[in-house]
């Protein structure tokens, strides 16, 4: 099943992660983190669903050499490095190189946290419900690395949403998370966009527009 947009997947996973919390007795208010910016879209549907509070959840990923799509690893907000091992060794990328291509991620994030802080400041994790949600995971790293961080801050209950990952990547997310809904889990995996119809870019203005 491929999803119309992030909206519509949105709302399916609100549904999927409504019965969970159902069947765990959880009726509190819960934080909704979106990871900006496509994850953001998806997260709307479901903070309205469950009557939670929608803020993001911020994490940059470290791009392969050539391939700045595929991850090596992310950078969470608190300062959390993940590498996918299997990656680095497949690409062959030296310590230094891997050092330099995570100062970037870096780089990138600060500036998107001065985007999206100066909008929604930092929330309060400790003891809440916090549901992490993105529009999909290839290898899981960025995920892994949002999860961790949040960890850190003592959630209650952590949940991890996203509406679409490969069998093995979200697999290896289950232990850092609480729970992990995930609706699709194919094993053959091209890519998180071939399991939507539209899968445009979201920019910074349609996050901040989420946000307010």
């Amino acid at each position: 099943m491929r999803y119309v947009d992030r909206v519509d997947a949105g709302r399916i996973l609100a549904g999927n992660v409504a019965e969970v919390l159902a069947q765990m007795g959880e009726t509190s208010s819960p934080l909704v983190l979106g990871i900006p910016r496509g994850g953001v879209v998806v997260a709307g549907p479901v903070a309205r669903r469950l009557g939670g509070d929608l803020n993001v959840a911020l994490a940059r990923k470290i791009g392969a050499p050539g391939q700045p799509e595929l991850a090596l690893g992310a950078v969470g907000e608190t300062g959390t490095v993940v590498l996918v091992d299997d990656i680095v060794r497949a690409f062959g990328v030296s310590a230094a190189t891997l050092d330099d291509l995570t100062r970037t991620a870096q780089h990138e994030l600060a500036g998107r946290l001065a985007v999206y802080r100066a909008v929604k400041p930092a929330p309060e994790v400790a003891g809440r419900v916090v549901v992490v949600i993105d529009d999909g995971v290839a290898t899981g790293a960025t995920f892994r690395a949002t999860l961790q961080t949040i960890r850190k801050s003592g959630p209650g209950l952590l949940v991890g949403a996203i509406p679409v990952g490969p069998i093995d990547a979200t697999a290896g997310l289950e232990s850092e998370a609480d729970v992990l809904v995930c609706p699709q889990r194919p094993r053959w995996f091209r890519s998180v966009g071939q399991w939507y119809e539209i899968f445009t870019q979201v920019d910074d203005e349609e996050v901040v527009a989420l946000l307010v």
